[in-house]
């Protein structure tokens, strides 16, 4: 049998001014990102974002919304953004087919990931729905381009900083744009419907799970966004148990959806390393 040979995304072409550009466009966007993150934090003048919109994108804003200690995944995040601004900036990185296939669309994510900030800090909460989900369809645009050009040749610092930095960024973005729905929904929405919430909460965490699911199965099984959405769904379930508003059918509701798309995409992936797949 005759394979044809295939050419590895970090074999670099003759770099061009549009890469050179591309470096650029990274690396400015995000020092945009975190003077946004500085004044969303308290910084520099700012209202940190939980006394934002009047409390309502705060842990305590919505049944959906992820108790505080969930957010600290941010600094995992952002630290893992600086890594990858710093990799792709170097040489051997300016002509590389793996970055012009995903880097413009990095630069993207991570300038509405700024915008985001500066929605919550000066414009209506409507904005910030807005922001997020443009963020949410341009992490997965960006994730699915880097599936699309990953070998396995393509090293380990490829795989953790484009792959699984933005895998995270993607799993934690799914459940904020649901909960940064429902802080704006709460908000909007008669009073009377605070009868249905809990058979709602639940109904929107059965399609979360459908779409965690959806996400992991259309990368190949790879577990970075499973993990974030897993880590998020934990911290959800925390505080509708033990803090406010309390709701045992959602938090219940939100350890199993936890377990789901975590430990699906875990097994499989699991499986496929012990029996690795034959031509």
């Amino acid at each position: 049998m005759t394979h044809t040979p295939r050419t590895t995304p970090t074999d670099a072409a003759t770099p061009t001014a549009r890469d050179l550009a591309r470096q650029i466009a990274v690396i400015s966007a995000l020092g945009f990102t975190l003077v946004a993150v500085l004044v969303g934090v308290g910084g520099l003048g700012g209202t940190e974002v939980e006394n934002s919109q009047g409390g309502q994108l705060s842990a305590q804003g919505s049944f959906l919304a992820p108790a505080g200690p969930a957010f600290s995944i941010w600094s995992v995040i952002y630290l893992g953004l600086i890594g990858y601004a710093v990799w792709q900036a170097l040489p051997g990185q300016r002509g590389s087919a793996r970055q012009r296939a995903v880097g413009w669309w990095i630069a993207l994510t991570i300038v509405l990931n700024g915008l985001w900030l500066v929605a919550a800090q000066l414009l209506t909460i409507e904005w910030t729905v807005v922001v997020i989900v443009l963020l949410l369809i341009a992490l997965c645009i960006t994730f699915r381009l880097s599936v699309l050009t990953r070998t396995p040749r393509a090293g380990f610092l490829d795989a953790l900083l484009i792959d699984g930095v933005t895998g995270l960024h993607l799993g934690w973005v799914t459940l904020a744009t649901v909960a940064n729905i429902a802080a704006w929904l709460t908000g909007v929405v008669p009073d009377s419907w605070a009868d249905n919430a809990t058979a709602w909460g639940v109904a929107v965490l059965a399609v979360v799970a459908v779409i965690g699911l959806g996400i992991s199965w259309r990368s190949g099984w790879r577990v970075a966004p499973a993990l974030a959405l897993a880590w998020g769904l934990s911290w959800l379930a925390v505080g509708r148990l033990t803090g406010e508003p309390q709701n045992t059918a959602i938090g219940i509701t939100a350890i199993v959806v936890a377990a789901i798309v975590l430990l699906v995409p875990v097994a499989v992936a699991g499986l496929r390393f012990l029996l690795p797949e034959h031509d």
